[in-house]
């Protein structure tokens, strides 16, 4: 039963990752090949991500998940929904999505 006004539109996403904006200003990028990006556009970058509407896997920059640890970030995916991962500054990127489970599109 739906209710009025509130409809479902099929996507190709089978993961969301949820990363703190708040954290990835405060430690101001630190991921990438250079240091100088954010971690969720190292990601997409690493993993070799399509447009986002196309995307198996939903990478979004959230609100303050009010963790805040110092020199990391916070993440959470929908896949481990119960816990929160912080992701120390200057840890390789293919290490974080193997550490979430996620897998390089070929």
């Amino acid at each position: 039963m739906s209710l009025p006004g509130i409809r479902t539109v099929p996507t190709p996403a089978t993961t969301l990752v949820a990363i703190c904006k708040k954290c990835g200003k405060k430690v101001g990028g630190g991921f990438g090949e250079d240091g100088s990006k954010s971690l969720a556009k190292a990601l997409v970058k690493t993993l070799g991500l399509p447009k986002w509407k196309r995307s198996p896997i939903r990478i979004v920059e959230t609100g303050c998940m009010k963790l805040c640890p110092r020199r990391a970030v916070a993440v959470t995916t929908s896949r481990d929904a119960g816990l929160v991962y912080v992701v120390p500054q200057d840890t390789p990127v293919i290490d974080v999505a193997v550490q979430l489970g996620l897998t390089a599109i070929s």
